[in-house]
């Protein structure tokens, strides 16, 4: 008995000492699987529903990514509607929070690694500023989710009645600020498509929770552009362009598109759904459009959106939008023969492109690795098949009808990657900052490029 009380305690230690982000990326996995237990009770459906329906919900739910296998509003009961926006809430604050709160909780050392990680991801000068950050994150979270409800009510009360209005607009106001894009409603924000509330609440939502703790803290406490930081200059320029481009991009393609916006007979609710979807397309994954029926070049345009996501330290995925900004400048820089990078008055370091070029290559590798899978194992449009790669990675949850035909080996593979995206980037950080100096100096080669 002591025998075995020792090996316990030594494997709850080594469990404990993990670095940061192979905890948080435990606890991910973790919540998954309590997840996928919870959705497999009778209590949970109206309906039995198999493992894999399960465990790949309870992955999307707390990746916040929303890609469904199942009508949700008519397989789910109340109960399973909570455990499933539960696991949004946790999954879309676990990367801002867990790492400095719930490990700090469970007493798990953060280590001097993780601390300079943690603290140049937030952008801050100190643990203690991390820890105002965190409070100001649930100080954001509950304004912006119960205002977010107390909104939607005003839309959905009067069509559903008083208590299934009031959980909609409740779960709907949760799906929104994580970004996670789950709908209860079968045919997902589509009869809103000219509700100006809904195209009005529902993207302000994703957007807030899409730009990033750090930015919404910059923005509460400076309030002055001139004082903002570099990295939430970035994240405001970044965010509007992208916006403008995502909603003039999808007017221009899909104006005519007598399956989308061409069916439409207003031109104000055909506005309304280009800028719907327009931002939704890069973080969130609602659609007030059919989005199996978009044109190809729109799907191209939209898979680039989603691979490039949100903010960092937000409830979006994808390589965020300050990788894709330094990237650009990178680019900018080389063509114009610069050794440095500038934007706004400051200097961006020669690390912090390096990070973005490891980033890149790895989202570009994983994935290319899940369509080629995905294209030799199912039979489907390539388009389709990278539509879905894409919107899994970057945690988005939009879908070209492909997510009902994946078979266990193919949600295996989207799981996969929703997780990756979700974790990945943390956990990529945190060995990018681990430097080691060179033991050993060889003198500089040559090597011919391009």
């Amino acid at each position: 008995m002591a025998l075995k009380r020792h090996a316990r305690n030594r494997l709850l230690r080594k469990l404990l000492y993990l670095s940061p982000p192979l905890s948080l990326a435990a606890l991910y996995a973790m919540l998954i699987l309590l997840g996928g237990l919870l959705f497999k009770l009778d209590l949970s459906t109206t309906t039995p529903i198999s493992w894999s329906d399960a465990f790949f919900t309870a992955a999307s739910a707390v990746t916040v990514t929303g890609l469904a296998v199942f009508d949700l509003g008519v397989r789910f009961t109340l109960f399973g509607e909570a455990v499933l926006m539960v696991l949004i809430q946790l999954g879309g604050l676990g990367l801002m929070t867990f790492a400095v709160l719930v490990l700090a909780a469970l007493r798990v050392p953060l280590g001097i690694t993780g601390q300079i990680y943690l603290r140049e991801e937030l952008n801050q000068s100190s643990l203690a500023r991390l820890m105002a950050l965190v409070r100001r994150i649930f100080q954001v979270v509950l304004i912006c989710e119960l205002l977010g409800a107390a909104l939607l009510c005003i839309s959905f009360v009067p069509q559903l009645g008083w208590w299934d209005g009031l959980w909609s607009a409740l779960f709907h106001s949760v799906s929104a600020f994580n970004n996670a894009g789950f709908s209860t409603f079968s045919n997902g924000l589509v009869p809103f498509a000219g509700d100006r509330i809904v195209n009005t609440v529902i993207p302000a939502l994703f957007i807030v929770g899409g730009i990033g703790y750090v930015v919404i803290d910059d923005i509460v406490r400076l309030r002055r552009w001139s004082a903002f930081s570099l990295h939430t200059k970035i994240m405001l320029t970044g965010t509007v362009a992208l916006i403008l481009l995502g909603c003039g991009g999808f007017a221009l393609l899909e104006w005519h598109n007598p399956h989308t916006l061409g069916a439409i007979d207003s031109t104000e609710t055909r506005l309304w759904a280009s800028w719907f979807q327009g931002v939704t397309t890069r973080t969130a994954g609602f659609n007030t459009v059919d989005i199996a029926h978009i044109h190809d070049s729109t799907a191209l345009m939209m898979i680039s959106m989603m691979l490039i996501g949100g903010g960092p330290t937000s409830t979006a995925g994808g390589i965020k939008v300050t990788t894709f900004v330094v990237m650009c400048l990178a680019t900018i820089a080389f063509f114009q023969r610069r050794t440095q990078l500038n934007a706004f008055g400051r200097s961006i370091g020669l690390i912090e492109v390096l990070k973005v070029m490891a980033l890149t290559a790895i989202s570009v590798v994983l994935c290319f690795i899940g369509v080629f899978v995905l294209a030799a194992t199912h039979e489907g449009h390539f388009l389709d098949v990278s539509f879905e790669v894409a919107s899994a990675f970057g945690t988005v949850g939009l879908s070209r009808g492909f997510t009902d035909d994946l078979s266990e080996s193919g949600r295996t593979v989207i799981a996969v990657i929703m997780f990756i995206g979700r974790v990945g980037p943390l956990t990529l950080g945190y060995f990018l900052a681990t430097r080691s100096a060179p033991l050993v100096r060889f003198p500089e080669g040559r090597v011919h490029l391009g």
